[in-house]
């Protein structure tokens, strides 16, 4: 397995932070990718939600929270283009891994101490 994996998240968020920095302090190269500042194409984002499914949007977030019925109804490769922050993250690729969040699960997928 290769050391080197792809994040995807919000530059601001406190657990994409903490993700990173635990990544790195265990030997990974983190290529992170801040979804707001740096959106995702259409392409990508069919491409996250092929991957990850419906698990690709977080229903716990504030931004979820603050949209309307019809907004919830949405495709979600058109919802992460409106509300990028909607997107669950961290969201990590490492070669045939296809990790969301930053849970003792994925900690341990990726070698880093719960």
């Amino acid at each position: 397995m290769s050391k080197t994996l792809s994040m995807f998240g919000l530059g601001h968020c406190s657990t994409c932070q903490k993700a990173q920095a635990a990544l790195q302090e265990h030997g990974w190269t983190v290529e992170f990718r801040d979804v707001q500042k740096a959106p995702l194409s259409q392409e990508e984002r069919q491409r996250m939600v092929d991957e990850f499914g419906e698990k690709i949007i977080n229903r716990a977030s504030l931004t979820w929270r603050g949209m309307s019925d019809a907004e919830k109804q949405a495709d979600p490769v058109m919802m992460m283009g409106e509300k990028p922050s909607v997107m669950k993250r961290p969201a990590i690729i490492a070669d045939d891994l296809r990790l969301l969040g930053w849970t003792a699960n994925v900690k341990r997928a990726l070698g880093v101490p719960a």
